[in-house]
């Protein structure tokens, strides 16, 4: 793919968690394939953004990502909105485009065409839909939601995504259902699927 720069938007990538599936280790860094999870997004997302921040509450943990900015959670034990406070805070662009740091397969040309898709949407959030399930966190985030979900974590005690997207205004993006979509959408949530990302890496399915 041609070197595309996103010069207006940073990547954010949520390493935190608690991770009680893999007990405690930290999802980002499991390896697949011969490369942990974080450093298998960076490089699919570095010659996209100039900027990329790595959110998590153990910093030690991510010290070889030289070319990162490490961030940790102003609210603590909130979920993923806490960690999407951090990254949009710590951005120094006009939107952040967030990852969960246990996507092992994130696609180049997907990622394209959501930014391609959020420069004409007018929207302050945009949220691609797959299968019907939309994906929170492979979206794109303006800063100009900042004060609404600060003032949001402060006061509210509904903490899952769909909740403060109410309050903002949103585009979702429906994206194909094929193995394509399939694929940069996997996460790894259990050891079992952990052994099948790296089954299917190995064999080339993924």
């Amino acid at each position: 793919m041609k070197k595309v720069i996103a010069e207006n938007i940073s990547a954010a990538i949520l390493a935190g968690g608690e991770n009680k599936r893999f007990d405690g280790v930290i999802k980002s860094n499991i390896i697949i394939g011969g490369s942990s999870i974080i450093n298998r997004i960076i490089n699919a997302i570095s010659d996209i953004f100039s900027e990329i921040i790595i959110v998590t509450n153990t910093p030690d943990e991510f010290h070889i990502c030289s070319n990162c900015r490490v961030v940790g959670d102003q609210y603590k034990k909130v979920g993923p909105l806490g960690g999407i406070h951090s990254a949009i805070k710590a951005s120094t662009k006009k939107s952040v485009f967030v990852f969960a740091g246990d996507m092992p397969f994130v696609d180049k040309e997907i990622i394209m065409s959501q930014i391609e898709y959020f420069s004409s949407c007018n929207s302050e959030v945009l949220i691609p839909s797959v299968r019907g399930l939309d994906e929170p966190l492979h979206a794109i985030y303006s800063k100009s939601i900042y004060s609404k979900l600060d003032e949001y974590l402060a006061s509210s005690t509904k903490l899952a995504i769909k909740d403060f997207l109410r309050i903002v205004k949103v585009s979702y993006m429906r994206l194909e259902d094929s193995e394509k979509t399939k694929r940069a959408f996997t996460n790894v949530n259990t050891q079992a699927g952990a052994e099948e990302a790296s089954w299917q890496n190995k064999n080339g399915f993924l």
